[in-house]
């Protein structure tokens, strides 16, 4: 499959399944929101507290599971990524861009304060995702 298929597949098809690895080398899955941006990057919205993030800290790679309402169309994206900090204040860049990623992939929250200070809160991060390989059936 080629990679810009599978990235067009993945704007169209935002549910998925991010694949990082474990300290012990096996693979640990998570379900999350995805966004695919204009130039390819795909951004994803994580707890600093979680699995994904620890293991992303220690080895910045992941794969992107992607399939379609019916379930046998599917893309697996797989590449290198950057985390953001954690957000720590309702005005800070990275708050900033977890509000562009809302609108981006959701659309308008109905309480852009409650929003921004339940990402300090839930200590959120973005993943900066950029596919470099892909593969599937879509």
């Amino acid at each position: 499959m080629e990679l810009e298929h599978a990235i067009e597949f993945a704007r169209s098809n935002r549910n998925s399944v991010l694949v990082t690895i474990r300290g012990n080398g096996r693979p640990q899955l998570s379900n999350v929101l995805h966004h695919v941006y204009p130039d390819g990057l795909v951004r994803i919205s994580i707890t600093a507290d979680r699995a994904k993030y620890k293991n992303l800290v220690r080895d910045p790679w992941a794969a992107l599971h992607i399939t379609a309402a019916d379930f046998y169309p599917y893309a697996v994206l797989e590449g290198e990524v950057e985390l953001t900090p954690i957000a720590t204040r309702v005005d800070d860049e990275v708050v900033d861009e977890l509000v562009d990623y809302y609108r981006a992939a959701v659309g308008e929250h109905p309480d852009w304060n409650d929003y921004r200070e339940s990402m300090v809160r839930d200590r959120r991060v973005v993943v900066r995702f950029r596919p470099n390989r892909a593969y599937g059936s879509a």
